[in-house]
């Protein structure tokens, strides 16, 4: 099929062909890193400081190489005019299904957050699903988020499967790091999954545990993949769970197992502390659950996600250093495990010792995940309203870029715009924590993105065209 060329505004809506057309044009010339000196901003570092007025942002062979006051710039640097508005690292999506579902252009839609008829759940691997032309993408990028944290849902476990971290860059290679983690659901979703108890979910977890502790004493890599290497964490012997086999004179499972091979292999990493645990508990209790669980197999690298009710067990969590990806704005009870439900749940678990990161944890709000902004700014506003408890204004960013990229591990690299790290860098028009700030400019690993969306492409047709020109039923 011959790519078809429009007009800039026009919109291709009469065949896929128009369709694929545009999205195969859009990705056609790679994006290549910059030489960047952005000047004269207010520079909000995401490293939980206070904004920085009149600060420059350097940018070179995608990365950070300086930000904030007295910054040298490199004389073949682009300059970029920043005088009135911010410059912030780019946003993190703590928690979100982007790129897994998209809108219904279908009667069935598309959607690969589950797999409700697979017989796998531990083994899912999200990141072959992920669709880098999905249109929520590109409308999230335009809203300043450059990097998500993936994770599908349960479907017929507790176990929902391996998720992974993404760039929103304007490409075809989204994945930074596949199999990040394994997101596990403990709370009534998780007790719904195990047959109708918390008690059975913790009993089916740890036996999937114990499954992974015995397979990982039989397990090898398979032929070509490599061996061992000294000095790895643990010296895992599975290499690549997902494609492993069982060796050994004890190669017959038990009979009361209750996962596959294959999903029973996944968890090997996660027991040797080698891929995060991201585990979705709400209720005070669930969290010491955890919490317990954490002691009991004290390699886990576990990640509570959610915690409504982790004000009320602050200093346990905070105290088991395990960081926290958070609901900002879960200020009502909205089942049996949120009764304890606060305003104030994120600002005093901060105010306890724990690292919150802001994350969308309901399946709703994982669609609106522009939403983050306001329910950060919400935080800061608390500061000023009697009894309850909020954040300063850098530590609310924070929450938004670098505490993200802190509870998985990609810290170093990612979350802030310390020199050495990733350029994933947000111009914006002014405050990025006030609603009516719009982005102006976006970096992901120094190279600069587009912000055209398919709703920007219908309103800029839809307001050039003349009466004459619009759809019959647009002229009644």
């Amino acid at each position: 099929m011959r790519a078809q060329k429009f007009l800039p505004g026009s919109c291709p809506t009469k065949s896929w062909g128009g369709i694929a057309a545009l999205a195969l044009a859009f990705f056609a010339s790679p994006l290549s890193a910059q030489t960047v000196a952005i000047t004269g901003g207010t520079v909000a570092l995401g490293d939980g400081s206070e904004p920085i007025p009149g600060g420059t942002v350097v940018i070179r062979n995608g990365k950070v190489v300086g930000a904030g006051l007295d910054v040298a710039i490199p004389r073949d640097a682009e300059i970029v005019d920043a005088r009135g508005k911010w410059v912030s690292p780019g946003i993190i999506a703590g928690f979100s299904r982007l790129g897994l579902s998209e809108v219904d252009l279908s009667a069935d839609g598309s959607d690969d957050t589950n797999a409700n008829g697979g017989p796998f759940s531990a083994a899912i691997d999200v990141a072959p699903a992920i669709n880098p032309l999905n249109s929520t993408i590109a409308i999230n990028r335009a809203d300043g988020i450059t990097r998500a944290v993936v994770a599908p849902t349960v479907a017929k476990s507790i176990f929902a499967g391996q998720g992974a971290v993404i760039d929103l860059g304007a490409d075809m290679d989204p994945i930074t790091a596949r199999r990040r983690f394994q997101f596990v659901e403990l709370g009534e979703g998780g007790a719904e999954e195990a047959g109708g108890s918390r008690a059975s979910a913790h009993v089916l977890f740890r036996n999937a545990l114990r499954e992974a502790q015995e397979l990982q004493r039989f397990a090898a890599p398979i032929s070509g993949r490599g061996g061992n290497q000294p000095g790895t964490l643990g010296d895992p012997v599975v290499r690549d769970p997902n494609e492993s086999r069982i060796t050994g004179p004890s190669a017959q499972r038990s009979d009361d197992v209750l996962l596959t091979r294959f999903d029973a292999a996944a968890l090997v990493p996660v027991l040797q502390g080698r891929q995060y645990l991201l585990v979705h508990v709400e209720r005070a209790s669930d969290i010491l659950q955890v919490l317990r669980l954490k002691r009991e197999f004290p390699s886990l690298k576990i990640v509570l996600v959610g915690a409504t009710e982790g004000w009320t067990v602050a200093r346990d969590i905070a105290a088991a250093g395990i960081p926290v990806i958070a609901s900002a704005v879960n200020d009502l009870p909205a089942s049996f495990e949120m009764i304890a439900a606060t305003q104030s749940n994120v600002g005093r678990m901060r105010a306890a010792g724990v690292d919150v990161a802001i994350g969308m944890i309901d399946d709703n709000d994982t669609r609106y995940l522009f939403n983050q902004r306001q329910y950060a700014a919400n935080l800061v506003a608390l500061r000023g309203v009697p009894g309850a408890t909020g954040v300063s204004w850098g530590e609310a960013m924070r929450m938004l870029t670098q505490a993200p990229a802190d509870a998985i591990g990609l810290g170093r690299s990612l979350g802030s715009l310390a020199a050495g790290k990733q350029a994933d860098v947000v111009l914006w028009s002014g405050d990025p924590l006030e609603v009516t700030s719009t982005v102006e400019a976006v970096w992901i690993d120094g190279a600069r993105q587009p912000l055209e969306t398919r709703q920007t492409r219908l309103r800029d047709r839809y307001q050039s065209l003349e009466r004459k020109a619009l759809p019959e039923a647009y002229r009644r």
